[in-house]
C-alpha cells in the first residue's frame, strides 16, 4: 500500500492526514496554536513557531502513531491560511511575523495610495480583483513604508505555504490561485507576475516561482527529512491556500459548485466557466489550468464563537462550553427574541471590504439570555453569508449545488440558520476533516495514483441540510443590512479615535 500525506496550517488549528492509495484516512493528527493580535487590525503568526513547527509535529506524530514505514509515502501536499505577507533573507529566515489574510486590515493607507496612482478600473481589468484587505500587494508595501530597514533585507517575499514548501524541499514556489491574491503584481491574463503597474511595491524577482497546485515543486531535503522523519527524496507539491484544498477535499470540481467553508471565518469558493469580474468578490485561476473560481470570505465567523465562549462562559467546563451554549441558543426562537448581531469584529472583507466596520450586538433588553445572543452571533454569520450569497447572484453565479465543510459543519444551529436565510440546502459530505484530506488528495493527483474526478469516490456526499421556512430571518436579514449603512460613518469615526 501507497499512501499521501497532507498538512494544512489553519489560524488557530494545524491538522494532518495520511490518507492511502483509496482514499481511506489511516491517521490523524492535530497542534493547536495562536492567532497574534498586537494591535486592532493586525492579524499575525510566527512563521517558524506556528507554520514550520505545526508541520514537524504533526508529521513526527502521524508517522509515530500510524508506524507507516516513511518510504511508503509517496507524496506530500500541505496548504495554509493565506494570502500572508513573510518576507525572509537570504538564508530563507523570517524577519517578522507573517502578516495574515484579509483579517489584517493595516495596509489600508496603501490600499488608497495605490488606487489614487494606477486606478481602481485598471486594477481590476488586469489583475482580477479589486484592492481590499486581502490583497497581498498593499501589505508589502506597508512593509517597504514603515519597516524600510527590514524591507532593504528581504531577499524573497514568501506566503504561508510557500515557506513550508520552502523548509520542506528548499524551492520557492506560489500557485497561481495563490498569486492571484498579490494585486497588483499578478497579471491575470497572463498567469504571470508584474511591475509594470507600478514600480513602488517590489521586483517580481523577489517574488516565489509560478506554479499549479498539482505540479511538483521538489524533493524532501535530507535536513528536512531529519526534523521531520519524512523518507528524503518524497516528491512535495507547490501547494495552495487552506480554503482551496477545503473545496477540493468535497468534490467541488465543476462550474457551478460552491464550496462553504466553516471555520475561523466563513470563506466560499464557487467554479465558474469563464473569469467574473466583479469588485465585491475575488477571482483566482483555479488549481488546474484552464479553471476559474470566484471566493468571498468574512472577516470573522468561528472565531466569533471562540471569542464568545471565552468572554461570555467562563462558568463552562470548556469541553463542554460548546454544546451548552449552542443547547440554550436552541432554546432561544429564530430572530434571537430581537438580537441583531453585526459580525464586523475585525472589518469586512466581502462584499463590503470596509476595514472599519464594527462588531455590535443591538436592540438588548434586561429579558435578554446568553442564549439569546449566542443565537443572534450564530444569525449574524449566516446574515453576512446571505450577503455574499445574493452577490454571487448578481454577478450571475448562483450555484447549482453548495457542498459544507470545515469544523463549523458539527454546529447544527450554525448550519441550519445558513440553510434558512439564504435558502439554499448544503450537502455535507462523509469525511469532513477539510484542507489536510484535500492535500492528501492533490499529492495522489500529482503523481497520478488518482485523477480530480476521484475525489468523489474518496469523500462520498453523506447528508444534506434542507432549508426551513422562518419569516423572520427575511426581516431580521433586511434589518441587518439597514443597521450597518446606517452606522458605518460612527464606526469610521470610532477607527478615527
Amino acid at each position: 500500500m501507497t499512501y499521501t500525506l497532507g498538512i494544512d496550517i489553519g489560524t488557530f488549528e494545524s491538522k494532518g492526514v495520511l490518507v492511502d492509495g483509496n482514499g481511506t484516512v489511516v491517521a490523524q493528527a492535530a497542534h493547536p496554536h495562536e492567532m497574534i493580535v498586537p494591535r486592532p487590525g493586525w492579524a499575525e503568526h510566527r512563521a517558524e513557531e506556528d507554520w514550520w513547527g505545526d508541520f514537524v509535529r504533526i508529521t513526527q506524530a502521524l508517522l509515530a502513531g500510524s508506524g507507516i514505514d516513511p518510504a511508503a509515502i509517496r507524496a506530500v501536499a500541505c496548504s495554509a491560511i493565506g494570502p500572508c505577507m513573510l518576507p525572509v533573507d537570504a538564508a530563507g529566515t523570517p524577519l517578522m511575523n507573517g502578516v495574515l489574510y484579509g483579517v489584517d486590515t493595516r495596509a489600508s493607507a496603501e490600499i488608497d495610495h495605490l488606487n489614487a496612482a494606477i486606478g481602481a478600473e485598471t486594477i481590476l481589468s488586469r489583475c482580477g480583483n479589486a484592492l481590499t484587505s486581502q490583497a497581498v500587494g498593499p501589505k508589502i508595501l506597508w512593509l517597504k513604508n514603515q519597516h524600510p530597514d527590514l524591507f532593504a533585507r528581504t531577499d524573497r517575499i514568501l506566503t504561508s505555504t510557500s515557506y513550508m514548501v520552502m523548509k520542506l524541499t528548499g524551492e520557492i514556489v506560489i500557485d497561481h490561485y495563490t498569486a492571484a491574491n498579490f494585486a497588483p503584481l499578478y497579471d491575470v491574463e497572463r498567469r504571470d507576475w508584474t511591475n509594470d503597474l507600478t514600480g513602488d511595491i517590489v521586483a517580481p524577482d523577489k517574488l516565489p516561482r509560478l506554479l499549479w497546485s498539482n505540479e511538483i515543486a521538489g524533493h524532501v531535503t535530507q535536513s528536512a527529512a531529519a526534523e521531520t522523519g519524512l523518507a528524503a527524496g518524497t516528491p512535495v507539491t507547490c501547494g495552495t491556500i487552506d480554503a482551496a484544498a477545503e473545496a477540493v477535499s468535497v468534490g467541488v470540481q465543476q462550474p457551478g459548485d460552491m464550496m462553504m467553508m466553516y471555520g475561523s471565518t466563513i470563506f466560499i469558493i464557487a467554479l465558474t466557466a469563464s473569469r467574473v469580474r466583479d469588485p465585491r468578490l475575488w477571482y483566482a485561476p483555479w488549481l488546474f489550468q484552464g479553471q476559474h473560481a470566484s471566493m468571498a470570505g468574512l472577516a470573522t465567523s468561528g472565531t466569533l464563537t471562540h471569542w464568545f465562549r471565552d468572554r461570555f462562559a467562563r462558568d463552562l467546563p470548556r469541553e463542554d462550553a460548546f454544546a451548552t451554549l449552542a443547547a440554550e441558543a436552541t432554546a432561544s426562537p429564530p430572530g434571537a427574541s430581537g438580537l441583531i448581531m453585526l459580525p464586523y469584529f475585525s472589518g469586512e472583507r466581502t462584499p463590503i471590504h470596509d476595514p472599519d466596520a464594527k462588531g455590535s450586538f443591538f436592540g438588548l433588553n434586561l429579558t435578554h439570555s446568553r442564549g439569546d445572543m449566542y443565537r443572534a452571533l450564530i444569525e449574524g454569520i449566516a446574515y453576512g453569508t446571505n450577503h455574499v450569497v445574493e452577490t454571487f447572484a448578481e454577478a450571475g453565479q448562483k450555484p447549482a449545488r453548495v457542498l459544507a465543510v470545515g469544523g463549523g459543519t458539527k454546529n447544527e444551529l450554525w448550519l441550519q440558520a445558513t440553510s434558512d436565510t439564504s435558502g439554499l440546502p448544503q450537502t455535507v459530505c462523509s469525511k469532513t476533516v477539510g484542507a489536510s484530506y484535500g492535500n492528501a488528495f492533490l499529492a495522489a493527483c500529482a503523481i497520478g495514483v488518482a485523477s480530480p474526478q476521484d475525489i468523489e469516490a474518496w469523500n462520498a456526499a453523506a447528508r444534506e441540510v434542507t432549508p426551513q421556512a422562518h419569516p423572520v430571518y427575511a426581516t431580521r436579514y433586511r434589518q441587518f443590512r439597514a443597521l450597518y449603512e446606517q452606522t458605518k460613518d460612527i464606526a469610521a469615526e470610532l477607527s478615527d479615535g
